[in-house]
């Protein structure tokens, strides 16, 4: 039995289809099982209720062989700490107590790169804790996400792209399907032990002003590149919802990037991912902006 938390969300969802048509046996863990699709719910078990809750994780863990691990969102959270480690403690504590073999967690770039990073310096403690259950465990340390660009569709059909890095810094990027893909290989290969890390990479790194002219060509509408202010946005996300510590936890990550957080691995053949920005932004920015 696999366990997958984060099923309906952009890598789960993608986690846990693969896996069924593969053939394995899964159980999903959904805040809202009726957002599974229908297709999927016959042929799964299903858990209701949020994997940080302990009596849920406890009791999805029951006889699992494997754990597909996302820390679920908390921007109110009082640190990304909380958000990311506290969190997980339930599920530590039940791999260990269920004798869980196996988990693949859902992480960042920069493992090992002593820099503090906000959420990604929270998410890297977050695999430590796993690490300390003594499970095999394979970690996907995550590139920027491509999909982070639906965000800024209201910006985008204004005809500008915003961040708070240079323009022209250039990162591994990679789309959220691929992270799913990757996820579903992994836990269904089980010739695997030990823990290691596995840096999903993307097919290229791009600057915001490479982002800027391949979403100009696509859309057919000049896009450019704004530069953002870390204070105003600070500010923006607090209005939003953010407590003020997730908020510059946020601002961290890109101070991070910055400094070069996500270039300290190697794109090689075995962890870079197919999906270019000019696919992505054909075949779902696209379609997202015209509905």
């Amino acid at each position: 039995m696999i366990v997958v938390t984060g099923s309906t969300g952009q890598i789960g969802s993608i986690a846990l289809r693969s896996l069924v048509e593969r053939g394995e046996e899964v159980r999903a863990v959904a805040r809202h099982p009726e957002r599974l699709p229908e297709d999927l719910r016959k042929r799964i078990d299903v858990v209701a209720g949020s994997h940080v809750d302990r009596d849920v994780i406890d009791g999805a863990l029951d006889g699992a062989e494997a754990l597909l691990w996302l820390a679920p969102s908390d921007p109110a959270a009082a640190s990304p700490y909380e958000a990311y480690v506290a969190a997980t403690i339930p599920a530590a504590d039940a791999v260990v107590r269920h004798a869980v073999h196996r988990v693949v967690t859902i992480s960042a770039l920069g493992q090992g790169v002593q820099m503090y990073a906000g959420h990604v310096s929270a998410s890297h403690a977050m695999d430590d804790l796993f690490r300390s259950t003594g499970a095999d465990m394979r970690v996907l340390a995550n590139a920027t996400f491509l999909d982070n660009l639906l965000r800024q569709r209201a910006d985008i059909a204004r005809g500008i792209i915003s961040a708070t890095v240079p323009a022209d810094l250039r990162m591994p990027w990679v789309a959220t399907r691929d992270i799913g893909a990757v996820a579903a290989e992994t836990l269904a290969d089980r010739s695997w032990t030990g823990q290691e890390v596995i840096e999903v990479m993307g097919p290229e790194d791009l600057s915001y002003n490479d982002v800027a002219a391949t979403l100009s060509e696509v859309l057919g509408t000049p896009i450019r590149f704004v530069p953002g202010d870390r204070e105003a946005d600070i500010e923006a996300m607090i209005g939003y919802g953010f407590s003020p510590a997730m908020a510059r936890s946020a601002m961290a990550m890109d101070l991070a990037a910055e400094r070069g957080i996500n270039n300290a691995a190697v794109r090689t053949p075995h962890n870079a991912t197919p999906t270019t920005l000019r696919e992505f932004a054909v075949q779902v920015l696209q379609p997202a902006m015209d509905r």
